[in-house]
């Protein structure tokens, strides 16, 4: 099994068909998309099956022995999680708690827009189609680091990350095991454990309270710290497309604006989720980038893999999640480009990368260094 994996199972579950009883006891290792969808239940209106009881189980450090994680519950069709909630990566396995909630505005250039809604293409785009963006829910969670080691191929186990507010202009500060999280990738449980996660900021942000649902509640430190940092912590603008099965997905982050040799610079941080929604086997061998800025510069930028890797796509490990970061000496800009995959034959094609916007927030003093208390 890829280290990335992460075990999981099922504990007794009881399925009606068609009227049929049947008992199925199930122990299920799974570590992707395509395995998790088969674990996710219909709306309330499809009567094809009812699960009573499903547990989640997770793996010990020796991946031998599967101890129980929580109890299953119903995906929402509808609405959002509140913060406290408890889920599973649909895509990467990882267990995870939600802080708060962000209403993103996707733009899916897989769905073909009205003529009169087509929007223009940024300079020297590749010509496809930008949609009107639509509002769909994302997540700032807290990923469990005893879960990292086993996704640290496939994602990068997300940091925020801030311009440090030091002297040297150059200095970044992180803090690890925070990600994003789309509605449709939470898994959601529950569990009577008070610190079903482990992470340095759970204690700090959330205090178990068996009175509510979820039990698990804002303390006012995660209350300022949203309030203090929410410039740069928002998320804003989602970019999808696929090419030849091949999904990207970005999502770029604001980071603020540092003065160095007399002028303005300006950083990005932006997200990036490959993902092979098809059976063949890929590797993504080179990336090309195009970054435009205000200021009339456009740049190339050619190189092997991405963040030092050429990670395989395959039905069993079909994603895979990076960021970087980038920086314009003007206010706003645009990126594009493309992912240069290789088949297993030998034989390549390019990935579209979806043309996304680098805005920089009106508020432009730098922003905080990580958090305080």
């Amino acid at each position: 099994m890829a280290a990335c994996a992460i075990r999981r199972g099922l504990l007794s579950t009881v399925s009606k068909y068609n009227k049929k009883h049947t008992l199925r006891v199930l122990n299920v290792e799974y570590s992707s998309r395509h395995e998790l969808n088969r674990l996710r239940l219909p709306c309330s209106a499809c009567t094809l099956f009812n699960v009573q009881q499903i547990r989640y189980l997770s793996s010990r450090p020796e991946g031998k022995v599967l101890e129980t994680v929580g109890v299953f519950e119903v995906p929402k069709q509808h609405g959002k999680y509140e913060t406290g909630q408890l889920f599973l990566h649909s895509v990467f396995g990882y267990r995870g708690i939600v802080l708060f909630p962000w209403h993103a505005r996707l733009y899916d250039r897989d769905v073909s827009p009205p003529s009169a809604e087509s929007k223009p293409e940024p300079p020297g785009a590749h010509g496809s189609k930008e949609v009107k963006g639509k509002t769909h829910t994302y997540y700032q969670v807290l990923i469990d680091t005893r879960d990292c080691p086993h996704i640290s191929q496939r994602s990068q186990t997300e940091a925020v990350t801030f311009l440090a507010n030091h002297d040297d202009s150059r200095a970044l500060y992180a803090i690890p095991g925070l990600d994003y999280v789309s509605h449709e990738d939470i898994l959601p449980y529950n569990s009577t454990d008070q610190n079903p996660i482990q992470h340095e900021l759970f204690e700090r942000f959330l205090m178990f309270n068996p009175s509510k649902v979820p039990p698990f509640v804002p303390r006012d430190t995660l209350r300022a710290w949203q309030e203090k940092n929410h410039p740069w912590l928002e998320l804003s603008d989602v970019h999808r497309e696929t090419t030849e099965n091949i999904r990207v997905t970005v999502i770029p982050f604001y980071m603020g604006m540092r003065e160095a040799q007399n002028s303005h610079v300006y950083w990005w941080r932006y997200c990036i989720r490959l993902e092979n929604m098809g059976n063949e086997v890929v590797q993504l061998r080179e990336r090309h980038w195009r970054i435009f800025s205000l200021s009339g510069t456009l740049e190339t930028v050619r190189g092997r893999g991405v963040v030092g890797r050429e990670p395989v796509l395959s039905k069993e490990q079909p994603a895979f999640q990076y960021s970087s970061h980038v920086s314009l000496q003007a206010p706003s800009g645009h990126m594009w480009g493309t992912f240069r995959i290789e088949r297993t034959d030998g034989s390549h094609f390019d990935v579209r990368i979806p043309p996304f916007s680098l805005e920089s927030n009106k508020d432009d003093k730098a922003p905080p260094a990580g958090y305080s208390w």
